[in-house]
């Protein structure tokens, strides 16, 4: 059903290739920029690797091209909420068109 779990070679190789959302989105969520946040980018949890993690919150943040598979994200969302974590999902175009608002729910999901 989903693939094998992940190597952090690849998590890695993401890092190192990020989208232009993931960029923008990295450098307002690095440090502790948004309201004293911990998120780690391109982070391996079981068979995924979510776009931006914060763990003190049990939160996971994805960014999708316009080419996404909703059906899989469903199943993919579905496991990682039975680990715990919520994940919120934005299309890549948020965060050129609406990136205060992105950064507002990101911050409100978190309980901040």
């Amino acid at each position: 059903m989903f693939p094998p779990p992940v190597n952090r070679i690849r998590a890695e190789l993401m890092r190192q290739d990020p989208t232009f959302a993931e960029r923008v989105m990295w450098d307002r969520l690095r440090n502790r920029k948004l309201a004293g946040l911990k998120f780690r980018r391109q982070v391996p949890i079981g068979p995924f690797i979510a776009d931006f993690l914060c763990k003190e919150a049990s939160l996971i943040v994805e960014f999708d091209g316009p080419n996404h598979d909703t059906a899989y994200d469903q199943r993919r969302d579905d496991w990682l909420g039975a680990q715990g974590y919520r994940v919120l999902r934005f299309p890549n175009n948020d965060v050129g068109n609406r990136l205060g608002w992105v950064l507002e729910r990101i911050q409100s999901a978190a309980g901040r």
